[in-house]
């Protein structure tokens, strides 16, 4: 940085850092950070051409993006491929005069990071401390170039709302296997027995690897006969509006980067319990978090017959974790200086 806080380039002159950005997947996690990159750097999102051609166009297309890939990493100092996916892989075997800074979210761990030639990449931006460990173990040699900035979330979007508790219950997510909704359903029907008050509403639409799963999930409910007791949203087009009439949010995934959904239900006011999955920890204080189906239910009665001030005091203590560790407004500034730490070359391979 120059003496009066200004980003500076590879030239050391204020501003004059070219950044390209890659993402070829969702922007849920990544329209602030754009915005705190674009407002510091020349920056400019990586755009492929496509093919007119009416026979061999997905190669024609494959082709035109490889080209213009070269192209991009050529014209530009940094590029930051948000996601660690198949346009990292492409330019990982590239000759480049551009340093690549990447952020692993999760599922690339398991769909191409075996792919990617990772001494190529200059710094590697993870969500969470559980994930470092897992990258860490699978390719040791690049543990010098990793760390760690969590999963965040606006908290001018999602605002704190105060308010009484009424027993309703959510889940957020798109509905697949790994979310284990199912397995909530099945849980949460021993709870309905015992009290007849609660109320389960499922948000979330199909993952299109699973198409089928929201109908297994409709059809249980039928089966178990608790139509009175859950609702199905289909997909939340406001969650902020949507958190609002919940009381206790649950997520009960097997596998995590650093889930945000329950981010933005504390911070929206809500009371979260989560399963233990691998960085759960990271997110809640131990007391808050699950294993099994009675260890669940047990918290729930727990948290619901607790006095009212008793439960104000635990949701608070799980917002000031969102409020200090998951607020974006810190971390895009935190990527943003990993970018230009490596711009500066303070994080180049020796």
């Amino acid at each position: 940085m120059s003496s009066d806080g200004n980003p500076k380039g590879p030239t050391g002159l204020p501003g004059e850092l070219k950044l390209g950005v890659v993402i070829e997947e969702s922007w849920a996690f990544f329209t602030e950070v754009y915005g705190e990159l674009a407002a510091h750097h020349r920056t400019t999102l990586f755009r492929s051409r496509s093919s007119r051609l009416p026979v061999f166009r997905q190669r024609h297309d494959r082709y035109l993006a490889h080209q213009d890939l070269r192209r991009f990493l050529a014209t530009n100092d940094v590029v930051l491929f948000e996601w660690a996916g198949e346009r990292l892989v492409q330019a990982s075997h590239l000759p480049s005069r551009a340093a690549l800074v990447t952020r692993l979210h999760r599922y690339e761990l398991y769909r191409w990071a075996d792919k990617i030639r990772w001494d190529a990449v200059d710094r590697v931006i993870l969500v969470s401390e559980a994930k470092r460990r897992e990258f860490c173990r699978r390719f040791p040699a690049q543990a010098g170039k990793v760390t760690v900035i969590p999963e965040s979330i606006s908290l001018d979007r999602f605002r704190l709302v105060d308010r009484p508790f009424g027993g309703q219950i959510g889940i957020l997510c798109h509905l697949s296997p790994r979310k284990r909704v199912y397995e909530i359903i099945l849980a949460l029907r021993h709870l309905f027995n015992r009290r007849g008050t609660f109320h389960l509403h499922i948000g979330g639409g199909p993952h299109p690897t699973f198409p089928d799963y929201p109908q297994a999930l409709e059809s249980l409910v039928g089966r178990l006969g608790l139509e009175s007791h859950v609702t199905f949203h289909g997909p939340v087009e406001d969650p902020s509006a949507w958190y609002r009439g919940i009381d206790i949010f649950l997520s009960n995934s097997y596998s995590e980067g650093l889930q945000v959904a329950p981010m933005e239900a504390v911070a929206s006011g809500c009371y979260c319990l989560s399963h233990v999955w691998e960085g759960a920890d990271e997110l809640l204080p131990a007391e808050d978090l699950f294993i099994g189906d009675d260890d669940l239910v047990a918290k729930i009665l727990s948290y619901s017959d607790s006095p009212d001030e008793r439960r104000r005091q635990m949701r608070m203590r799980q917002h000031d974790i969102v409020r200090t560790r998951f607020d974006v407004a810190r971390t895009k500034v935190r990527i943003r200086e990993q970018v230009e730490a490596v711009a500066d070359g303070r994080d180049r391979p020796g």
